[in-house]
């Protein structure tokens, strides 16, 4: 495991420079979908805390485990929410980063209630308006908020997205910066492996890397 080591370091310096560049902070969530905990406890033991994953199931296979032998883990979930996995997401993740639909804030604001847990949410935006993927539309963002705040009494602490692979991402980090900056959100999750450079530089508080550290994604 000493590539995954290495890779993380490497990783967590580059952030760090260009958050410097930038004078600002930006946080690593270091992306472990599909990669077990053999892969993952090399960065626990370098003292990195803030993980992510993009289902729920799997998060259940890896984390509860990991939580008994490392502590103040944050978890968060990357990946699309279904509205009768929100007991589960809300019990296992600290952060959940793909609120999108009204349907899911409901069922997260109730299971917040029920289990006395508050946990910290994202809104997702398809700055791309791509019909393959999970998010709001850009100009239906400040409304979502809105309704959530009056219907749930929802206040996310930021947005994130994912950008077309082929275009250039940095036009989308710029949209998704502006539309917090309009809502008062202060929290900016943007940039994976191959773009996280860009989005530091268009303000992002939260970069998600996976396979810059962890190496190609295991098969399920």
């Amino acid at each position: 495991m000493s590539d995954v080591l290495s890779n993380y370091t490497r990783v967590s310096s580059e952030i760090a420079a260009a958050a410097q560049k930038m004078r600002r902070n930006a946080a690593l969530v270091a992306v472990t979908k599909t990669h077990d905990a053999t892969h993952i406890l090399p960065v626990l033991e370098a003292g990195h805390r803030v993980f992510g994953e993009n289902r729920v199931q799997e998060a259940k296979t890896k984390w509860p485990a990991l939580r008994q032998s490392f502590s103040s883990i944050e978890l968060h979930l990357i990946g699309p929410l279904q509205s009768n996995k929100a007991a589960e997401a809300v019990a296992l993740f600290d952060v959940i980063e793909t609120i999108d639909r009204q349907k899911i804030a409901g069922a997260v604001s109730v299971e917040m209630k029920k289990q006395n847990k508050p946990v910290k949410l994202l809104v997702q935006v398809n700055t791309g308006r791509e019909t393959q993927k999970a998010g709001l539309a850009p100009e239906d963002t400040l409304p979502f908020l809105k309704l959530i705040a009056e219907r749930y009494g929802i206040e996310p602490a930021g947005l994130m997205c994912i950008p077309p692979v082929d275009e250039n991402p940095q036009s989308h980090f710029a949209l998704l910066r502006s539309l917090a900056e309009a809502a008062g959100l202060s929290v900016l999750s943007m940039g994976m492996s191959h773009d996280f450079k860009v989005a530091i530089a268009e303000g992002a508080t939260h970069v998600r890397v996976g396979s810059a550290i962890f190496g190609a994604r295991s098969a399920l």
